[in-house]
């Protein structure tokens, strides 16, 4: 590596945890420290950065800055790449892996940025050496980091080579959505598990699933490094390591170890599931904690304090209970609740509660004094970690179940809905439509029936969607009413409880607006207007289908014969599907999403459209839209559903659709052709078009908001506002 003495260093995290690791990383020595969103900034010699590789409890990683490059274009980000000395860090017959981030108006694609990234180093050791590192997305000699901002790089050495929640001890075969070990690590450190460990008090997980907590538990309470569990081999196949100083500091750690186990209180995993207590056992064998931490076969209902437990010390009880996706799952989590209060406050006053997980039920179950709440996400799903202190003179658990709810007056509504929309649906052949919509203020849920089709034909879904509660209307009480409301709709519309789906809908900010709420995939194909689209139950908030779009598919349809036909902000293209069964020139699909580009592409393949004339393209939306007008590219039918405030690391600015509307119809409504449509659709509620500020855009925009609303939609008339937009000129 070049001289220096010290380096910038950057460790991501999971968002809501960059306090905890600014605390960790000060304590490893680094200096400059300072939080950003999702990570930390911090600068020492390249020793400190490695001593973060192995001692770091919640980084996922840590980049090591090698260079800020011009990234107006791709040949300057180029040039910039192959200047830096790559030889000082990979051999030139070794393996290399780029990772990439961010886009802007030149990188577009972060794809087509890693690749660039890669032959900029390919060329430089062949220019050099003659020959040139091979490519190893698995286990590279050296992987880089690429960040795009503006027009700006940073470019970066993964200096672990891999992530580092990873602590190489995780079996094959675990449970599902197990917990990230850095995500288990910060639930006991926000828990103070340090100071209760040190104090003598023990441990105990009655939810072990494969173990990440209790092995956390010991490797914190062991002074143990995590990176000793995994060797940290990508440290070690980096060119630029200084192998004396890597020596030094194992041999430290294992020092630290070897005292550390001397000291190590009591602590005890268990779980009733006997896969997850030879997964759990599996994990503490790898890491030669078997005989340090006792994993047992046990009930939550038969837990006890722990043999061994020095009752004046108190305890540490730390779970990631199930996340309950199903209908049956989401019952039985209720009652678990339940025996967990009970449990507490029978068998465990004194000590201190740690849970994670994406429940709001659970402390209104508990009842217990709530001490510390942060939230993050495990993975995908959103989740919160509380601190909880078991005092049993002061618990007050209460119900979450259905009991409490009065649910006769919601079955009769479900009952006389369903009633009168499914002889509308048979009648018109609608397949997939809403049959409840917050008819009742008791019960704030939009219920939606799916009907499979083809591979599915004959299966039968029924998602819930549970609005956000009115402030005035406590958590505990609208978390009852949800359970008391899934169970009736399930047995009222006839649908089994594998196949009911329950979301937590509020108002979205930015890239939240489509973000997965679920690790598990329950996907089907259902028909519309004798198309078939994929839809995803389980994973995200909404389904990729837009039920009240229904008719503005229909009208798209009959609008597209012989159009070139545009689809902005395109989420799953569905009206790219419709618009190229009515016999469209050609589709081009929009969206910033590769998820939801990839889903657009199955959907168009599943219904026979493919090749050059139907384009799909991965952009931010604005920006595509600005430089499509500046090659003179033009439409002759645009549909435009943006979402209603939207940013995100890719983005170049931020949508709020009611502020910015007219500037996005003026951009959008130059690519017309002479006589084009424009359709502009949005779901932002209440939201009023600027007449003045479209027409002295040269444009003319006619409300058709009351003929796209579906019968299914009437009692929600609100649900979008849709326009017929036209250049002023060519209106007739």
């Amino acid at each position: 590596m070049a001289d220096r003495t010290e380096f910038h260093f950057f460790a991501p995290c999971p968002r809501g945890l960059e306090k905890l690791l600014a605390d960790e990383l000060r304590t490893l020595r680094a200096a400059g420290v300072r939080q950003q969103r999702s990570g930390v900034l911090f600068r020492g010699p390249v020793a400190t950065g490695l001593r973060v590789v192995l001692w770091s409890r919640i980084a996922s990683r840590v980049l090591l800055r090698l260079a800020e490059c011009d990234a107006s274009t791709a040949d300057a980000l180029y040039d910039c790449v192959r200047e830096l000395v790559w030889e000082d860090h990979v051999r030139a017959n070794g393996t290399l892996a780029v990772d990439a981030v961010g886009t802007n108006t030149a990188l577009r694609n972060t794809q087509f940025t890693a690749v660039r990234v890669k032959d900029a180093i390919a060329d430089r050791f062949r220019e050099r050496f003659g020959r040139r590192p091979s490519v190893d997305v698995q286990a590279p000699d050296i992987r880089v980091n690429v960040a795009v901002r503006e027009a700006k790089a940073t470019v970066s050495l993964d200096l672990g080579g891999e992530a580092l929640h990873r602590r190489g001890v995780r079996p094959e075969r675990g449970v599902a959505a197990p917990l990230k070990e850095n995500l288990g690590a910060a639930l006991l450190l926000l828990a103070e598990w340090p100071r209760i460990a040190e104090g003598g008090g023990a441990f105990l997980d009655p939810c072990v699933g494969s173990g990440t907590l209790a092995l956390e538990a010991a490797l914190i309470a062991g002074d143990i490094a995590p990176g000793l569990l995994g060797g940290r081999p990508g440290v070690s196949r980096w060119s630029g390591l200084d192998e004396s100083v890597w020596r030094g500091l194992l041999e430290e750690a294992e020092a630290r170890r070897e005292a550390g186990l001397l000291q190590l209180p009591t602590i005890v995993g268990t779980d009733r599931d006997p896969a997850a207590v030879e997964a759990a056992r599996s994990m503490m064998r790898r890491a030669g904690l078997e005989r340090r931490v006792r994993i047992e076969r046990r009930a939550v209902e038969d837990a006890e304090r722990p043999q061994g437990d020095d009752v004046a010390a108190g305890g540490l009880l730390a779970c990631n209970p199930p996340y309950g996706e199903r209908l049956g799952e989401r019952e039985e989590l209720a009652a678990l609740y339940a025996t967990m209060a009970r449990v507490l406050a029978e068998r465990f006053d004194g000590w201190t509660l740690a849970t994670v997980s994406p429940d709001e039920r659970l402390p209104v179950a508990l009842g217990l004094p709530q001490r510390t709440h942060v939230e993050t996400m495990n993975g995908r799903i959103p989740v919160a970690m509380r601190v909880f202190d078991v005092t049993a003179g002061a618990a007050r658990p209460r119900a979450v179940g259905a009991a409490a709810v009065d649910t006769e007056a919601f079955g009769n509504r479900l009952r006389k809905r369903a009633k009168h929309l499914g002889k509308w649906a048979r009648r018109e052949g609608v397949t997939c439509y809403r049959v409840y919509d917050a008819d009742l203020p008791d019960f704030n849920v939009a219920i939606d029936l799916y009907g499979g089709a083809g591979p599915d034909a004959g299966r039968r879904w029924l998602h819930v969607a549970e609005y956000a509660a009115p402030s005035d209307i406590e958590a505990d009480v609208a978390a009852a009413r949800l359970s008391a409301a899934v169970p009736v709709a399930a047995e009222v519309l006839g649908i089994a409880a594998d196949d009911v789906f329950v979301k937590r809908r509020e108002r979205q900010r930015g890239a939240a607006q489509y973000e997965r709420v679920s690790e598990r995939a329950a996907i089907g194909v259902v028909a519309e207007d004798g198309l078939l689209f994929e839809v995803n139950l389980s994973d995200y908030l909404d389904t990729g289908l837009f039920l009240d779009h229904r008719i503005t598919r229909h009208m798209l349809r009959e609008m597209a014969e012989g159009a070139r036909f545009l689809n902005l902000f395109a989420y799953t293209g569905t009206a790219s599907v419709y618009a190229a069964a009515g016999g469209a020139a050609s589709t081009t699909t929009v969206d910033l999403s590769a998820t939801y580009l990839a889903w657009a592409e199955r959907n168009m393949v599943r219904n026979g459209f493919g090749g050059p004339e139907h384009e799909l393209v991965r952009a931010d939306v604005m920006q595509w839209v600005r430089n499509a007008q500046a090659e003179g590219e033009r439409f002759d039918l645009i549909f435009c559903d943006p979402p209603t405030f939207s940013t995100s690391k890719r983005m170049q600015e931020t949508l709020d659709i009611q502020r910015d509307h007219v500037r996005l119809l003026r951009d959008v409504g130059g690519l017309l052709a002479e006589g084009g449509t424009l359709v502009f659709s949005t779901n932002r509620k209440g939201f009023r078009l600027d007449v003045d500020g479209v027409a002295a855009a040269g444009l003319v925009a006619r409300d058709i908001t009351a003929r796209t609303i579906p019968p299914d939609f009437e009692r929600h008339a609100g649900i979008h506002h849709a326009f017929e937009v036209r250049r002023a000129g060519g209106v007739t």
